[in-house]
């Protein structure tokens, strides 16, 4: 069965859907201003979709900070069924704290098959980079991995 792909750039549209209905997502929220309360809010309607087996999700070049970046990581966490997650939050101000809040969420999320995490210009330090790595090794089913974590404090690593 071909899983139909729903397509948002719009937050109010996709938190305002049939969350529990979704099964595949593409949201592409890029450049649009979104700072920690948009991206918690983003956050709590993504832990009501119970559903979802494929994210991709697009909020690179907004002012997304260690509180949203955590927020989000808690609610992917809920999402028990997600096994092929896309997550692109390059040019946002995440930082080391960020970074570890949204990997020890992640840790949580064993289902994962495939994942792509792009961490590019966050002012990542090696305290982030080393909580990512901890986190990773928690994936025990995952098959394909894709890391990109360029022009971060102390560290330019793309896997």
């Amino acid at each position: 069965m071909i899983q139909q792909i729903k397509y948002y750039k719009n937050l109010e549209e996709f938190i305002n859907s049939s969350l529990s209905s979704h099964l595949v997502l593409h949201i592409d929220l890029s450049e649009n201003q979104i700072g920690d309360q948009d991206a918690s809010g983003l956050g709590s309607a993504l832990a009501n979709c119970t559903n979802l087996s494929n994210l991709t999700l697009d909020i690179n070049r907004n002012q997304i900070g260690a509180i949203g970046a955590s927020d989000l990581g808690s609610a992917l966490a809920n999402c028990t069924n997600l096994s092929n997650l896309t997550l692109n939050l390059c040019e946002n101000q995440i930082g080391d704290q960020g970074v570890s809040g949204l990997s020890s969420a992640l840790a949580n999320c064993t289902n994962f098959s495939n994942l792509a995490l792009n961490l590019s210009w966050n002012q990542i330090g090696v305290i982030g980079a080393s909580d990512l790595g901890f986190a990773l090794a928690n994936f025990s089913n995952l098959s394909n991995l894709t890391l990109k974590l360029r022009q971060n404090q102390y560290i330019c690593l793309e896997l």
